[in-house]
């Protein structure tokens, strides 16, 4: 990943030199600043830490494709620039190892994939991947669920616990349930067990 580092008096002239050695655009660009303290008799300087967003979508790439060798299979691989970070979608024919139980290692593989980002030169960029739609198709199922077991709640009252979900999913069962009148959630549990249970509440 190519990264620049340029030091200046002020934020802004040390970003603007490091913009300008890669002859982008500060919104094409991930960036921080880091602080250099002065000799006795010099002030303190700033070191802007420049990579394009061009060079995270690469190294992305890269990253997936070298997994794809070490697991010797072979897929294809979309990356798409969002407002907060990449969308990347990965299609092949034997993608269900890649995915895993419950989409475990796909997790697994998210997570390793931004922490590489963050290990390469401390860039906090958030990636979402999706392989061969799993998640995409799992987001349906649960809000599908979720809507039959609010309209179980509201006719019988009784509160119902679903299975333990991962932080992203249990927003997606909140997220229905607020949209239901006389209903209510919260979470349970610890870590992987963590599960939400919607309840019926009198106006």
């Amino acid at each position: 990943m190519e990264i620049v580092k340029q030091e200046a008096k002020t934020k802004e002239e040390a970003l603007e030199k490091a913009l300008e050695e890669l002859n982008v655009r500060e919104d094409e660009t991930y960036y921080y600043f880091e602080e250099t303290e002065g000799g006795l008799f010099k002030g303190k300087k700033y070191v802007a830490v420049v990579t394009t967003k061009y060079a995270i979508k690469d190294f992305i790439k890269e990253f997936l494709n070298e997994l794809a060798k070490k697991m010797n299979t072979k897929f294809s691989i979309e990356v798409k620039e969002t407002e907060v970070g990449y969308n990347v979608l990965v299609i092949g024919d034997q993608t269900s190892v890649l995915i895993g139980k419950d989409g475990r290692t796909l997790n697994s593989i998210q997570t390793v994939l931004r922490q590489a980002i963050k290990k390469e030169g401390r860039f906090d960029v958030k990636v979402n991947i999706d392989i061969s739609d799993y998640k995409a198709k799992r987001e349906n199922r649960i809000e599908r669920e979720a809507k039959k077991l609010c309209r179980e709640v509201l006719k019988t009252k009784i509160e119902v616990k679903l299975d333990p979900m991962n932080s992203y999913e249990r927003r997606l069962v909140h997220n229905v349930v607020s949209k239901f009148d006389n209903l209510e959630t919260h979470s349970e549990g610890e870590g992987k067990e963590r599960a939400v249970i919607i309840s019926y509440k009198e106006d």
